[in-house]
């Protein structure tokens, strides 16, 4: 299995680490909602503030967004520097280790 980079320079996941933090984020609820405003700076913001308290983030898409689901999953992942680990209807997990001090080990 070869390993594929991203605009960050990030080793992609594996299967098996992205089912570990998939059944860690199970209980999670999501943190962030992007609404009609799409991708706005507030949101971002929003999304960096909540990496601040996790490394693990949900984030809720609104019936309001018009944006596509997954564009939408795809663009905020890039834009945070973060692993997009999985989509489920209308929310997104995100994945972003500490640089500093890693709170979850990975598989």
């Amino acid at each position: 299995m070869s390993e594929r980079t991203d605009v960050f320079d990030k080793p992609d996941l594996s299967g098996k680490q992205r089912r570990h933090l998939r059944s860690l984020a199970y209980g999670l609820k999501p943190t962030v909602s992007v609404g009609r405003q799409g991708l706005s700076e507030p949101v971002l913001a929003s999304v960096q503030d909540a990496y601040n308290k996790a490394e693990l983030v949900k984030v809720r898409l609104e019936r309001a967004c018009e944006l596509d689901r997954k564009e939408a999953a795809s663009a905020l992942a890039t834009a945070t520097g973060s692993h997009l680990i999985q989509v489920l209807g209308r929310t997104v997990l995100l994945y972003r280790p500490d640089p500093d001090e890693p709170v979850i080990q990975l598989p």
